[in-house]
Order: C-alpha cells, then sequence, then structure tokens
C-alpha cells in the first residue's frame, strides 16, 4: 500500500509540472499575489519534507539543517513560492542522500539592496539553499534551468528548475545555482522584489 501511495503522489507532482509547462510555454501562468511571512513558507516545505526532523541518507548519514527563521514579509503568489522552495529543499535532500556521506543543508534569507536601472535602486529579498552533496555536473551548468535537465537523480522529470525559473522570473526576481567553492554540494538562490 505505501508503494502505491508513494507512485500515486509522483504521478499527481509530474501531472502538476506538465500542466505548469505548459501554462508556461503558452505564457498563462497566473500569479495570484498576496502578503505573507515568508518564514512560514519555509518552514512547512521543511515540514512537508520531513526535514524539520533529524533525517538519515540511505547509509544511515545523518542530514542536517541549518536555519535561522526570521519574519520577511513579501507580495507574492504564496502557493507559486512554495513551489520554488520545495523544489529547491528537495534537490538539495536528493543531492546530500545521494552522496552517502551525510552533510547538511543550510537555508538563508537575506533582504538587501539591489541597484536598479536609471540610477534607481530597490530592495529584494534573496532565499539561497546550499547543501554538502554531489554538486551540480560540470556538463548540466550551462542549461540548468531549461526543460529535461536533471541535476541530481535520474528519476527526475528534470521540469523542476525549469519551472521554479518561470515561476520567479514572473514575479520579476532572478534564480541562479553553482557549485560551491568548496567542491561539496551546490547553493542555489533566487531573488524576489520587495
Amino acid at each position: 500500500m505505501e508503494v502505491t501511495i508513494r507512485n500515486a503522489k509522483r504521478l499527481q507532482r509530474l501531472i502538476n509540472d506538465i500542466l505548469d509547462v505548459t501554462k508556461i510555454e503558452s505564457k498563462s501562468l497566473g500569479l495570484n499575489k498576496e502578503q505573507f511571512n515568508l518564514n512560514d513558507v519555509v518552514i512547512n516545505a521543511l515540514n512537508d519534507l520531513a526535514l524539520g526532523k533529524e533525517f538519515h541518507d540511505s547509509n544511515g548519514q545523518k542530514i542536517g539543517l541549518s536555519y535561522d527563521p526570521q519574519d520577511i514579509l513579501v507580495q507574492a503568489d504564496k502557493a507559486r513560492i512554495a513551489q520554488v522552495i520545495s523544489n529547491l529543499l528537495s534537490n538539495a535532500f536528493k543531492s546530500i542522500k545521494e552522496t552517502g556521506k551525510g552533510g547538511t543543508i543550510t537555508i538563508d534569507m537575506e533582504n538587501r539592496v539591489r541597484a536598479g536601472g536609471s540610477n534607481n535602486a530597490y530592495r529584494e529579498i534573496v532565499v539561497s539553499i546550499s547543501d554538502e552533496g554531489k554538486g551540480i555536473d560540470t556538463k548540466i551548468l550551462p542549461s540548468l534551468f531549461t526543460k529535461f535537465v536533471s541535476t541530481y537523480s535520474p528519476n527526475g522529470t528534470g521540469l523542476g528548475l525549469f519551472i521554479s525559473k518561470s515561476i520567479v522570473e514572473a514575479h520579476g526576481g532572478q534564480i541562479w545555482g553553482r557549485n560551491n567553492d568548496d567542491g561539496k554540494g551546490a547553493k542555489f538562490a533566487f531573488s524576489l522584489p520587495i
């Protein structure tokens, strides 16, 4: 029964991803913006992935979490931003799990001022999620946010980062990813204008 439920959930995610790609390509991805606390979305995503509890990879090594919660209000589509955060957290978890060596997922939120065009500065929030996993294969770095490029799992559809990029850009933000300087894992981040 457990296998059936897990496969049904995976199929539902695939269907939702395909529907999202269709909306993105037809330029009909609607946003329902509201004001909400970004910290609540992060906490909910962690709970959904069971990362709020002690978790272990397939070899029994501990997967840790480093997150200093802070209240940050944003005006955005709460469900869509939750989708981005869940995707990035899920990728980080898979990256560590595949190494079999354990590691830590670190979540940071930074409120900063960014220079804009015509000498206009604007405030933005930057959310970054880094892991101590296997990192991103350098062969796929140039096409990281395109369709059907899977960063961590041969079982993935390769749609998560493409959808995340489209959601973030629809909010006027940016998303990026890179390998960590120390060679352990990767860091993904996205910005949202405040």
